[in-house]
């Protein structure tokens, strides 16, 4: 396991705005999970022996942060939060929706791989709450309603 040359030129470029390896962990498990998908034990294991840092800093920092995924992922990764505010407003309730919705369980991924569940503490949204986040994008102020046609726009049934 390594990084690809372009991966690599990026790590080169990480390390070069931090003033020790240490500092720049978190971006350099960032660029890791880009290039290998997770954040496995022996992508932990790679980043600690290229970068010089103890492998219990890279673990500590891969395990903390939720946006580490430890296992691989579905094509699309739904997180729902369920903070305060989201739990309030009815997260609970999409989580159940959800997982009827998409046959799993939070923490799984569905069969056919397109689809992996979880659920999230905070993302910082809470005046538009309940909310969930799916891979790069917010949805806001969610109904059952709206986290169905969601995913059925994500299965490949429509936009928006």
């Amino acid at each position: 396991m390594k990084f690809s040359e372009k991966a690599h030129r990026e790590y080169e470029g990480i390390l070069s705005r931090y003033p020790s390896p240490e500092t720049a962990v978190i971006s350099v498990l960032e660029l890791a999970q880009q290039e290998f998908g997770s954040v496995s034990e022996e992508v932990e294991g790679y980043l600690s022996e290229l970068m010089g840092v103890p492998l219990s800093k890279i673990h500590a920092a891969a395990t903390f942060y939720t946006l580490f995924n430890t296992k691989p992922v579905g094509k699309h990764h739904i997180q729902v939060c369920r903070n305060l505010s989201c739990s309030l407003l009815g997260a609970e309730s999409l989580i159940e929706h959800l997982e009827r919705a998409l046959g799993i369980s939070v923490g799984e991924t569905t069969e056919d791989g397109m689809f992996t569940l979880s659920t999230v503490e905070c993302l910082g949204s809470c005046g538009t709450a309940p909310m969930m986040q799916i891979d790069d994008d917010y949805y806001e102020n969610l109904t059952p309603e709206r986290v169905d046609e969601v995913i059925h726009n994500l299965k490949g049934g429509g936009t928006g």
